[in-house]
């Protein structure tokens, strides 16, 4: 079996439709069907229900697609481990959200420029459920928030920002006292369920700041905003810009020592890509994490 009629495959199921399969792989759609037509006919079976421009797969197309992605990953693996630098196949990464915009295109920048042989797949998600995915094995690597508890020993983690808390308030009120603030305000709170909003949490409480809350979020974009409108004020990591546009608000540094959101790379040692994780590291990640330090300064 070609493998390329495999790929082809499942570009048509990803994309919806020939034409937008064939554009992807840089063939005719002509070209493409014909593919397909071959590997139905190997197969045995017809793949793909076609309804005017768009196909769907069908019951044996469900039934393939799954199995043939990891056919594919796994021949990728066996040509990265056959090369002579291992550094040619996929790198499956997760990524929380600020570090899509404040940390990686830098990074895959580099990584780019070094390694043009390496493909990275970008994932989006929370820390929470990117940990877990990193340890089932769908992900090879993923830059998360570091967990509040000691990860196990198969796993790796190597630190890449350091986020230190600041109170987040409308620009008019730049000049209030921070604890003063975060009590008496209405308070925008950063998701206790995520390990960042952890953070804040534990700050809160060992400072007894009992905020009066107004609204939960796990989207530290959307907190930002809601503060640029006025809707209240927010105690949230300072991460990596850019923050929205547009927005007129201050960051004010806490009158006490704070725990930091740590922002770092995490792995398993047993993944078959553990080359291409270490390639990523040398090439995308500087030696020493950013240390941004906080003060009452605008965003």
């Amino acid at each position: 079996m070609d493998t390329r009629f495999l790929e082809s495959f499942i570009a048509v199921v990803e994309e919806g439709s020939i034409a937008a399969a064939a554009r992807r792989l840089h063939l005719t759609a002509a070209a493409l069907a014909q593919r397909m037509h071959a590997l139905e006919s190997e197969i045995g079976a017809p793949l793909l229900i076609r309804s005017g421009r768009n196909v769907i797969p069908s019951e044996a197309g469900f039934a393939i697609v799954g199995r043939a992605r990891l056919l594919l990953r796994e021949l990728r693996d066996l040509c990265d481990s056959a090369s002579a630098d291992g550094l040619s196949g996929e790198l499956r990464l997760g990524a929380i959200s600020t570090a899509l915009t404040g940390l990686l295109p830098m990074m895959l920048a580099r990584v780019a420029t070094a390694y043009p042989q390496m493909e990275v797949h970008i994932v989006p998600g929370i820390s929470v459920d990117l940990y877990r995915r990193v340890q089932l094995g769908e992900l090879d690597a993923a830059v998360i928030v570091q967990p509040d508890f000691v990860m196990p020993k198969s796993c790796e983690w190597h630190l890449l920002r350091t986020e230190p808390l600041v109170a987040l308030a409308p620009a008019g009120l730049a000049g209030r006292e921070p604890h003063a603030l975060l009590a008496e305000e209405p308070f925008i709170r950063y998701d206790r369920h995520q390990w960042g909003g952890r953070v804040a949490d534990r700050y809160l409480r060992d400072a007894r700041i009992r905020p009066r809350d107004r609204f939960e979020l796990d989207a530290l974009d959307a907190i930002a905003v809601m503060v640029d409108r006025g809707l209240g004020v927010s105690l949230v990591p300072d991460w990596a810009p850019p923050w929205p546009a547009g927005i007129d608000v201050a960051k004010l540094a806490l009158p006490r020592p704070s725990p930091p959101r740590h922002i770092g790379l995490m792995w398993t040692r047993n993944t078959a890509r553990a080359r291409l994780v270490q390639a990523f590291l040398r090439s995308g990640v500087q030696s020493r994490a950013a240390k941004p330090k906080p003060g009452s300064r605008r965003a």
